[in-house]
């Protein structure tokens, strides 16, 4: 069964999501071959690098909502984290482009250490506030994962690295009419939307696995 998913590295959703498909995997009755594959997503393209304001205020702003219905939201948005077993740090949490963070991803996953990294970059960021539009950071998680510095560097350094690998997933995105994310695509077939409840994902996989054997 091979797995695509659109993804941001700041969505918490796509988090979520993505532990709640590793649970419905686990829990799946029968042993099968699982091949995922990330795709690049940005919720906002344009967003600036970090600025000093905070989560709840980018949230209020966006959404045209009071600062304080923004940290009530961000509060459900944890609980629903808690529920998983993830920790999400908001009142520190650091918004900003994550155009860079995607290109590395790509460099990771020629590597084969895609889903170490895309694990790493959401941790540091959710539970540690860590400003993912700072390259020093991207340096910083990347060396202590272990990757090569000099590439990474070389990434940093050269804007067009890995650019077309990302604006091909988004062109991608765009043709299959993704809007929001996580969006997760069934062996180029099967579509599921959002951060569905392990149950429920795990009961769309049984039924495309049936689907899959009958074809």
């Amino acid at each position: 069964m091979q797995i695509e998913i659109w993804s941001d590295f700041v969505c918490p959703f796509c988090y979520i999501g993505k532990q709640r498909l590793e649970q419905a995997l686990e829990r799946f009755p029968e042993k099968i071959n699982v091949s995922i594959q990330y795709k690049s997503f940005e919720l906002d393209p344009n967003a600036p690098n970090y600025s000093g304001v905070s989560i709840h205020e980018a949230l209020a702003k966006k959404y045209n909502m009071t600062i304080e219905q923004a940290k009530q939201a961000n509060k459900q948005i944890s609980e629903q984290a808690k529920s998983v077993g993830l920790n999400f740090v908001f009142d520190t949490m650091k918004p900003g482009n994550t155009f860079l963070a995607h290109r590395i991803s790509k460099y990771a996953a020629s590597i084969n250490r895609e889903a170490d990294y895309i694990d790493t970059v959401l941790y540091h960021y959710f539970t540690l506030s860590k400003d993912l539009s700072d390259p020093d950071t991207l340096r910083s998680i990347t060396k202590e994962m272990g990757l090569n510095q000099n590439e990474i560097n070389k990434i940093i350094e050269t804007e067009t690295l890995y650019d077309e690998e990302v604006r091909n997933d988004e062109s991608e995105a765009q043709q299959l009419g993704i809007t929001g994310v996580p969006f997760f695509v069934i062996n180029k077939k099967y579509a599921i939307s959002g951060a569905q409840l392990s149950t429920h994902l795990c009961k769309q996989l049984k039924r495309y696995q049936k689907k899959n054997k009958m074809n």
